[in-house]
Formats: C-alpha cells, structure tokens, sequence
C-alpha cells in the first residue's frame, strides 16, 4: 500500500458543501483531485466552491505546485477512484445511502486504498456492513469549512483494521489537519456532541423565553469563546482553580454540578471521575505552570479580540 507520504492524488466521492471543501483543501496541499458527484450539474457546483475558497487558502499560504487546474471531475465513480492514493466520500447523510455508496467505492478502488467518510454521525461500524474490504474503511470527520477549519476526527468500525486508522491519522496530519484519533466509536464524536450540547440548551433557553439569540450568541462570542481557541472548556476550567488547578475547581465547585443550571443531568462526580480530570489536565499541560497557561491564555484572548475588531472593521468599509 502506498505510504501517507507518497500520495499525490485524492479521489473525493461527493462534491457537495463537505466535498467541495475537502476538494479545496487537497488542492491548496499540492494534490490532484479527481471527483465524482452524480447530481446534475456537480461539476459547475464544484467549481463555484473551489474558486470561492481559494482565496482564503491563497491567504493561509498555497503548497507548491498547488493549482485549481489539479482538479478533474469524472463522469463515473471508478473513473474517479483510478489512480487515487486515498478516497474521502462525502455523500448526504442517509445510511442507506452511505452503506451502498461505500460499498460501490470499495469494489472500484484497489484494496491497500484506505477510503474516509466524512460522516458527522454515522459510526462505521454500521456503515461497512454491504463492503467487501470493510477493513481499510474509516471515519474522517472534518468541520464546516474543510478547508479552514483543522479538526478531522478518525475512528474505525467493528471490521476496521488498525492500520488503517493510524494511516488516515497520519494521512491527515500530512494535508494540514489537526487530527484526533478516537480509541473508540461514539455517536456523533466528540466534537459534535459538545456543540450539540451548547446547541440545545440554547434553545431551550429561547423556547422558554429566557434568553434572546443575540443574547446567546453574545454570551458565546465576547465570553468562554474567546478562551477556548487556545486551551478548550479543560484547560479552562483548570485555571478556574487558580494555583491548586483542576483538583481545587472541582473540590469548591463540584456540588454545583447537581445545581439545575442545564437541562443535562450531570455524572456524578466520583473520585475517579476526579482524578482522571486532575490527571488528564496535568498531561495536557505538560511543563507549563499555571502561571504559564495564564499568560498563554492572556496573549491568545487579545489577539483573537484584536483579529476579531480587525475583521469588523473591514467588513464595515
């Protein structure tokens, strides 16, 4: 099978706002793109997509040799798979559509081709089952831009080998992306299931009159948003603790977990649900102090602020 290293094309099996972002991305990394989408007028669509992310991608900075011209698009799936050194299919969310989709992908692409769907939901365990070669199928689960955003989460299914997660883990870390590679399959993530939390109590709060969205959507933006871009809701909350970090923050305020602040139950708060907290932000943190993290924090908030009015201003002119 070829190395992460040596590829140098990418088939991408659906051409959509998900397709067309991961097509994007490929081209911006120095790849050739041969794409396949059967829905009338795909190939314009993709076009579209691509010509409006460049931009943004000419700003982060093109690989060499990267062109919109490296993109071809197929009239056929296995037109599109030929020659291609991995395939990331990003069909609509349908697990009908899914199953028979990766099993057509998987008949047309050679075997030592590890192929990625781009699911934001489906585990592939359940997705794999109509596939001949189910072994070499993983999930690669990208964020609305693919092209921007760097998070892509990797997971196999039941059948999935391996090897095949750690070469699509490496694989993507190759193209730029920030990968977490998920030691198991859990619906919709870890990512999704954050923000769907964030997503439901918002609206619960507006269903029940006890917020406006601007209000929820500026309680986000000029507030924990703003430190999350550098040390995530852990980290966070371990400076919460002040010197005594994680272990004081939930020593003085783990009793408000059972305070009905959200409509989701809280996990009561074991000593070993404790200790993995306090351990899991102590390896997270390595060699920095709290002092460290503070000024880390602080430099980061005044530049996300600053890039942020930058951004508003331009958008006034």
């Amino acid at each position: 099978m070829p190395e992460p290293q040596d590829v140098t094309t990418v088939a991408c099996v659906g051409a959509g706002v998900i397709g067309g972002g991961w097509a994007a991305h490929f081209l911006a990394r120095g790849y050739r793109v041969r794409a396949w989408d059967p829905a009338p007028g795909a190939a314009e669509r993709l076009g579209r997509l691509v010509e409006a992310a460049w931009p943004a991608l000419t700003e982060l900075g093109l690989a060499d040799g990267a062109s919109r011209d490296n993109l071809t698009v197929l009239p056929t799936l296995a037109e599109a798979v030929e020659g291609a050194g991995f395939v990331q299919e990003s069909a609509p969310e349908d697990l009908a559509v899914k199953r028979s989709l990766l099993a057509g992908i998987d008949e047309v692409t050679p075997a030592d081709v590890v192929i990625a769907s781009s699911t934001s939901g489906y585990g592939m365990s359940e997705m794999q089952t109509e596939a001949t070669t189910p072994e070499r199928l993983v999930v690669g689960h990208p964020f609305n831009p693919p092209y921007l955003i760097p998070l892509v989460e990797v997971a196999g299914g039941t059948r999935t080998e391996p090897w095949a997660v750690e070469w699509a883990s490496e694989f993507y870390r190759r193209v730029g992306k920030s990968v977490i590679t998920m030691d198991h399959e859990l619906p919709g993530f870890i990512a999704n299931r954050l923000q769907e939390a964030l997503w439901r109590e918002a609206l619960h709060m507006v269903a029940n009159g006890e917020a406006t969205v601007e209000q929820i959507d500026t309680a986000i933006t000029d507030g924990p948003g703003l430190r999350w871009p550098v040390h995530g809701p852990c980290l966070t909350f371990h400076l919460a603790g002040g010197e005594g970090g994680m272990a004081h923050m939930l020593d003085h305020f783990g009793p408000s977990l059972r305070a009905p602040w959200t409509r989701l139950d809280a996990p009561e708060l074991t000593q070993r649900l404790r200790d993995d907290m306090v351990a899991g932000c102590e390896s997270e943190a390595g060699e920095r102090s709290i002092a460290d993290l503070v000024a880390e924090r602080d430099r980061a908030i005044i530049a996300v602020q600053r890039a942020v009015e930058a951004s508003r201003g331009r958008r006034g002119e």
